[in-house]
Formats: structure tokens, sequence, C-alpha cells
């Protein structure tokens, strides 16, 4: 009766584990020249994302509520980090101004169930 009961827990603690692991993102992704990359602009839950910034030049993050308006401006400087608290229906932008093609990796947590695209200036 123990094994089966100790086989029925490690099975459940594997499952459990490998179910959170669905529920994380991540991703190298680059923005071209005077361009963003848009995360989550379809109706979805909250969601955490931890953006690191691996360029030489800046990049601001604005979160865009599906409803309208953007606020929550995060500006990183070359290899700065930040996580961002996303509320549900809400997207996030990732603008690069600048000249050069950028590269961001990003770590997304929570509901995952995200639209991804660009968007040119």
């Amino acid at each position: 009766m123990a094994k089966v009961l100790f086989g029925f827990i490690f099975l459940f603690c594997i499952s459990m584990t490998s179910c959170l692991s669905w529920r994380t993102l991540h991703s190298t992704t680059y923005i071209k020249a005077e361009d963003a990359f848009i995360l989550g602009d379809n109706e979805h839950g909250r969601f955490q994302v931890t953006v690191t910034n691996t360029s030489i030049a800046p990049i601001d993050i604005w979160q865009y509520p599906l409803s309208g308006g953007r606020h929550s401006l995060v500006t990183l400087r070359p290899l700065e980090k930040a996580k961002v608290k996303v509320d549900t229906n809400t997207s996030i932008h990732i603008e690069n101004e600048s000249k050069e093609q950028v590269a961001v990796k990003l770590k997304a947590k929570g509901d995952i169930g995200l639209s991804m695209s660009y968007r040119g200036r």
C-alpha cells in the first residue's frame, strides 16, 4: 500500500511540475530598426514578463489595454532587465526607436495564450 501511495504522489508531483513549465514562455526576439514587437494583443488573463535588453540601443516598453490608451512606460538601456506585470486583456509593445536591430530575451509566466506580432512605424 505504501509503494502504491508513494508512486501516486511521485506521479502527481511530476505531472504538476511539467504543467508549470507549460505556463512559461522563453524567447529571444529580434526587433528591426524603428519597429515594435507586440505581445498579447488578444483577450487573455494576467501575465508577467521579464524583458532583458541584450542590445546596444535602449528600448521602450508600453502597456496597451485592449479598451484603448497606453500606460506604464519602462525604458531599458543596454543589458538592463525589468519585470513587467501585465493586466488582463492588455498587450505590451516593445519598441525599438533606434536605427539598428535590437534583441531582447523574454520570459513570460501566467496566461501565455498570447498573440505575437510586429508593427512597423
